[in-house]
């Protein structure tokens, strides 16, 4: 039985048993939430205690291993510029929709006041600092810590974002033989990491099952339509997204007929929804680029499997409606302060998705600390990722196709 099965099934199994439980005092129920609870708070600090090192390491990892636009030519820097508009796009979007469309959701303010209580101290955190709007200039001060090691011991993870990628750039300007060995060590760490977050993951029905029962008896049937309304909603985003900017864009700048393009996306496309994976849709991406579009070679052999290893669009999306959700879950009020601080540590952390099932749950860790968010929503999303997965990958996917009739323009005079 593979881990996503198990996963949905200790989902609908903590919901079985939690909905039936809410409002009572028994004795039995008690005990029972008495020991559950800790287990999905050990679930939910073994992910955090990933995090940091993980975002770290992959966003040095990333930018060191950027291609240098004077040995790729104009695509590498077209490249990475491009990726960043659209990823940045797509978390404004989601913030845009996804605020209003989750409003939409019911929820018992009585449940929400029950679901808070039942944090211990991070919905209080995220309350008082819902109520501490910082300025904008303050924001952007914020941006700089002081003391890298203390905003890392903070959980200040947009500030901790802004010191690796400071520190990923200067270390570009080191001498090869020195910059390599610090990359050795660097990547070494993004390994290990990778490592101990599949082996957290294989806990994953376990942890999921501990927070779905606390959560029901605490929403009751309120909780199970939540869920679903996310999960009609993040898949309604991404699918606008892709219709609405993705294929005009491709259109437009990319200046190839929506037939032809809709014809070359749709095979990679079907892979991606599908399998869940935009590396196993990459095959498919360099056929249709070779054979249906006949791009450049440069667009096959160097931007497709750049674009399939870090540029993800739907993580933009799926990550800022997902902090979304569960800020208006556990309550707690986002200003355009939050929201903006949402949306940028979404676009920066998308490039740090681990490929693991679950990758982009996992990384939303640091938007929902950026953003003062109980981190403790991120279990039940995880055990209702798959339909979101699905067409998250497929806009992956579409934005890679997107991307590469778009940058191809700039390689046909020279080919």
């Amino acid at each position: 039985m593979s881990l996503t099965l198990q996963v949905l099934i200790a989902l609908g199994a903590g919901f079985a048993l939690g909905i039936p439980l809410a409002g009572n005092q028994s004795a039995a129920a008690t005990a029972l939430f008495a020991i559950l609870g800790p287990v999905g708070t050990v679930f939910i600090y073994a992910i955090r205690m990933t995090v940091i090192p993980l975002v770290v390491s992959s966003l040095i990892s990333g930018v060191t291993s950027a291609p240098d636009p004077r040995a790729v030519g104009r695509i590498g820097a077209r490249a990475i510029g491009l990726f960043i508009l659209v990823v940045s796009v797509a978390s404004a979007v989601g913030a845009l929709l996804g605020t209003p469309l989750l409003a939409l959701i019911p929820l018992d303010p009585a449940s929400v006041d029950a679901l808070r209580a039942g944090v211990a101290g991070g919905a209080t955190t995220a309350a008082e600092g819902a109520r501490n709007i910082p300025s904008a200039s303050e924001w952007l001060v914020s941006l700089v810590p002081a003391n890298p090691v203390k905003a890392a011991a903070d959980a200040a993870m947009l500030p901790l974002i802004v010191t690796s990628v400071a520190f990923a750039v200067a270390l570009m300007q080191v001498a090869p033989e020195r910059r390599a060995a610090v990359v050795r060590v660097v990547e070494g760490v993004m390994d290990a990491s990778l490592a101990l977050v599949r082996t957290i993951l294989r806990f994953a029905p376990v942890g999921v099952f501990a927070l779905a029962v606390p959560l029901a008896a605490k929403m009751g049937t309120g909780a199970l339509g939540a869920i679903v309304g996310y999960i009609v909603i993040v898949s309604a985003i991404c699918v606008l997204f892709c219709l609405v900017v993705l294929y005009p864009a491709a259109v437009a700048l990319g200046k190839v007929p929506l037939g032809t393009f809709a014809r070359a996306a749709l095979p990679a496309q079907t892979i991606a929804f599908s399998g869940r994976s935009s590396l196993a849709a990459l095959p498919a991406m360099l056929e249709s680029v070779r054979d249906t579009l006949r791009l450049p070679s440069a667009i096959g052999s160097f931007l497709i499997p750049l674009a399939s290893s870090m540029f993800r669009a739907g993580a933009g999306i799926g990550q800022t409606v997902g902090v979304i959700f569960l800020a208006r879950l556990y309550g707690v009020d986002l200003g355009a302060t939050e929201l903006l601080t949402i949306a940028v540590t979404a676009t920066v952390t998308s490039f740090s998705v681990p490929g693991v099932p679950g990758g982009s749950i996992i990384i939303m860790v640091p938007v929902l600390m950026a953003a003062g968010i109980p981190v403790e929503g991120v279990g039940i999303l995880l055990g209702a990722d798959t339909i979101p997965d699905m067409f998250r990958t497929t806009t992956n996917v579409t934005g890679h196709m997107t991307a590469a009739v778009i940058l191809a323009r700039g390689e046909q005079e020279p080919a």
